[in-house]
């Protein structure tokens, strides 16, 4: 087991994460198989189940384009969706924890 995986509850469920090899992109894995850019798109899957699919998709990491594949545990928050257990996996599904107020896009906005 990976050792990020050592957080999930054997009755929680999991999504499946990654990133592109080509632009370093958090990527997410859907129902159908493919690799999504947002979390709310990604694949429930049972944290039994979980350890044998990361097992097959850790085989076909590098043909896929991708790197470092792994669960997460999520819970589903109503009016949220699907929401990452940890601080660490929340800031990879839904961006830097950087005030707004703060970033550089309102920085640029007020240039000019």
């Amino acid at each position: 087991m990976d050792i990020r995986s050592n957080r999930r509850d054997a009755d929680g469920q999991s999504v499946i994460t990654a990133n592109r090899l080509l632009d370093g992109i958090t990527v997410w894995r859907a129902a159908d198989g493919s690799w999504r850019e947002h979390i709310a798109e990604a694949a429930l899957i049972s944290n039994t189940e979980v350890e044998g699919l990361l097992a097959s998709l850790k085989t076909q990491a590098q043909s896929l384009g991708l790197v470092g594949v792994y669960g997460v545990q999520v819970t589903e928050e109503p009016g949220h969706g699907v929401v990452p257990v940890t601080v660490r996996e929340r800031i990879r599904a839904f961006g830097p924890s950087v005030h707004p107020e703060f970033s550089p896009q309102k920085e640029a906005q007020h240039v000019g």
